[in-house]
């Protein structure tokens, strides 16, 4: 089956994220989206339709990982296809389905089609052209996935997500530490336990990925799943919820949160009901609020836009490449844009836009030069090289944020 998975024209909304990849690409349980995309579908190739401007990130960085042929911005050919938005989160395999049809989002946003339309590209769904809009006509059917739409709902929905990525694994539970119901902890080779840690799947699977550590008398109550060579700091408390993506080190308590890789949040301090980017920096202290004070509905602003999370837990969402000094307290619903650094002796504002040195006398621009500088050093401390498509990635997101964060 011909599988297309297109951005669609609200990826602003999982914004500061999307600044710096395409939506398929947003972490979610053990893997990205797109992992659980093509799992749920298992096509014999995939299209995918996105920005112009992540065209090439996705041929040089997504389409060798495909194991499947793959295309970028390729219009459709004469074999039927099933359009599915890069938002989309599969808890479970697609049905594919016998004829077209089509499903529809409550705002008239299309979630999932499966059509013929030669010449139909992502330019249509772009610009939601009639060619594109059309695909409302045909047959209404039941959705079998979920359609995110913002950061939040991929955190109020980590724990199912989890949960349906473990019967994944069947790997044998760790030597070492207290285990409680170690039945449901898997880990894969390399996973060291210190002394003292405290292993609870009573309420959920414990998923431990390649030489991941976790340090001494630290607590983790499944579901969670701990990245590939990921550290646990020693008396750390994660919570259900968590999701760790590759060479995290985390300290403190965490809470239904989820960091896509390559972030520090090593010491004292509390994240709950959070989104943390990638080569993120949370200094000692760094704590969010994730409740407000009236128990009410926490609303995300972007800038001048404000949406509905519908959630009444909800954390910080800490772009790509953020730095937090030391004791930064961050409200509920904070937006922290890409390549943003705060030095703050009060509590951070709900919003901080991309590319800013924000301090308790000034808030001042970030060259996109300087953020570069910073990302590449941070970067060579894990033997990973901040390359061409890396610095591409960040001026892009640099040109778009003022558009998306107005």
């Amino acid at each position: 089956m011909h599988v297309v998975i297109f951005e669609g024209s609200q990826w602003a909304d999982f914004a500061p994220f999307t600044l710096t990849r395409p939506v398929f690409l947003l972490f979610s349980g053990t893997s990205t989206l797109l992992a659980k995309q093509l799992r749920a579908t298992k096509p014999s190739r995939v299209t995918f339709w996105v920005r112009d401007e992540m065209a090439e990130y996705t041929r040089q960085k997504v389409l060798p990982t495909l194991g499947v042929p793959g295309s970028v911005n390729t219009p459709l050919d004469d074999e039927p296809a099933l359009l599915l938005g890069a938002r989309t989160l599969h808890f479970a395999g697609l049905e594919r389905p016998a004829t077209e049809c089509v499903v529809i989002e409550d705002d008239g946003l299309i979630k999932l089609a499966y059509a013929s339309r030669p010449g139909l590209s992502h330019e249509d769904v772009l610009n939601k052209t009639a060619a594109w809009t059309s695909l409302r006509d045909l047959p209404r059917t039941m959705p079998q996935a979920r359609f995110g739409r913002h950061w939040g709902d991929l955190v109020a929905w980590n724990e199912e997500s989890l949960l349906s990525d473990s019967i994944y694994w069947n790997d044998p539970a760790p030597e070492g530490g207290h285990q409680v119901q170690p039945e449901d902890i898997h880990a894969r080779p390399g996973v060291k336990i210190m002394p003292g840690v405290v292993l609870d799947a009573s309420h959920g699977p414990i998923l431990l990925d390649e030489n991941c550590v976790i340090g001494a008398n630290a607590v983790i109550e499944g579901p969670v799943y701990i990245g590939p060579q990921s550290r646990i700091s020693p008396q750390a408390y994660l919570r259900s919820g968590v999701s760790l993506g590759p060479q995290c080190r985390v300290g403190g308590e965490v809470s239904n949160s989820i960091f896509i890789g390559h972030a520090n949040k090593s010491h004292d301090g509390f994240m709950g009901d959070s989104y943390v980017g990638a080569w993120v920096n949370c200094g000692a202290g760094t704590t969010t609020s994730n409740l407000k004070s009236t128990y009410g509905e926490v609303r995300l602003t972007l800038g001048t836009r404000s949406l509905d999370s519908g959630r009444m837990f909800l954390g910080a969402g800490l772009g790509d490449h953020a730095k937090l000094a030391t004791n930064t307290l961050l409200p509920s619903g904070a937006y922290i844009g890409a390549g943003s650094m705060l030095a703050l002796d009060k509590r951070a504002p709900k919003f901080t836009a991309s590319f800013r040195f924000v301090t308790a006398e000034s808030d001042e621009a970030m060259a996109v030069d300087k953020a570069a500088e910073v990302a590449s050093r941070m970067q060579q401390r894990r033997s990973i090289q901040f390359d061409e498509m890396d610095k591409k990635v960040m001026e892009y997101a640099a040109r778009v944020a003022p558009t998306v964060e107005l």
